[in-house]
């Protein structure tokens, strides 16, 4: 078992569901960067957190049950943590004793992974529920498409109406669109903001690591560190913006949503560069949220 690895203790005040809100459920979203956490009472969406991917070499040197046990140990000692910053208001933890197995009763997960190296480890959660591309309402997907794209499609698609583009501002900056009938038309990949300025600080010998501004920067910088945040803000954005334009002309009534970590800064800086563009995307950091629970929540 891992260090400090102990099955959190069970109290009698903690009740099996909330009440008028129906079943509770975790929506794991495993990212390129970052796990992504939905907790669901029912239908409604109560809160979402970020938390770091685990150690795949830790988990591998348990066994199958202890595995079980230590993911179900994450997810409530995840949810309790949150729930002592008092971020969950009334949402109760189901949590039983159980002689043979289980400490604690598992809440159901459903998983949407684009990490290989983390998938597996998930799916030894006792009661997980792994989503894939032939489950979802959308026409036109190809196999290689990333299950995160297809489900904030869906959700930005069934929330705003379709058509719709969704812009995906995470370690990866992805243009994903559908059509009217809820037919993939296509969409692109590109280094997010992120990831941009880390690979010109890691795979160069002279260039420094620097961090994204809070603000559109200087377009002709006098320094490097500047020069470096200006060419990546800037030729982004851009970009942002042509994808943009070319989808209205394509679809001029369709709907624009921006999701991901990075998708304040970028609408900042779309708003201070073309104004014009930003005032019509949306922002819609729960797309994929949304798209899960069009899938996993009864209704």
């Amino acid at each position: 078992m891992p260090e400090n690895f102990s099955p959190p203790a069970c109290t009698d005040n903690v009740t099996p569901g909330l009440t008028g809100k129906g079943q509770m459920k975790i929506a794991l979203a495993i990212g390129n960067s970052r796990l992504h956490w939905g907790l669901f009472a029912g239908k409604t969406l109560e809160k979402t957190w970020d938390t770091e991917h685990l150690k795949a070499d830790v988990v591998s040197r348990l066994s199958k049950e202890e595995r079980a046990e230590y993911l179900v140990e994450m997810v409530m000692r995840s949810i309790e943590e949150i729930s002592a910053q008092n971020l969950l208001g009334r949402t109760a933890i189901p949590a039983i004793s159980t002689p043979d197995t289980l400490s604690l009763v598992p809440l159901p997960l459903v998983l949407a992974s684009v990490v290989p190296q983390q998938t597996p480890i998930w799916e030894s959660y006792p009661d997980a529920r792994i989503m894939t591309l032939d489950q979802l309402p959308i026409g036109g997907l190809y196999p290689t498409l990333g299950i995160d794209r297809a489900l904030a499609l869906l959700g930005a698609g069934n929330q705003f109406g379709w058509p719709v583009l969704l812009i995906d501002a995470g370690t990866a900056l992805t243009f994903t669109g559908a059509n009217v009938n809820r037919y993939l038309i296509g969409g692109a990949i590109l280094p997010g903001l992120g990831l941009q300025l880390s690979s010109l600080g890691k795979k160069t010998a002279g260039l420094p690591l620097v961090s994204l501004p809070e603000s559109l920067p200087c377009r002709w910088a006098k320094d490097t560190a500047g020069a470096i945040q200006s060419g990546v803000v800037y030729a982004t954005v851009a970009g942002v913006r042509d994808f943009i334009e070319d989808w209205r002309c394509l679809f001029p009534n369709s709907k624009i949503a921006v999701t991901g970590g990075d998708r304040t800064l970028l609408l900042q800086y779309l708003a201070s560069a073309f104004p014009d563009t930003a005032a019509s995307v949306i922002d819609a950091p729960d797309a994929i949220f949304w798209g899960i629970s069009l899938m996993t929540v009864d209704s």
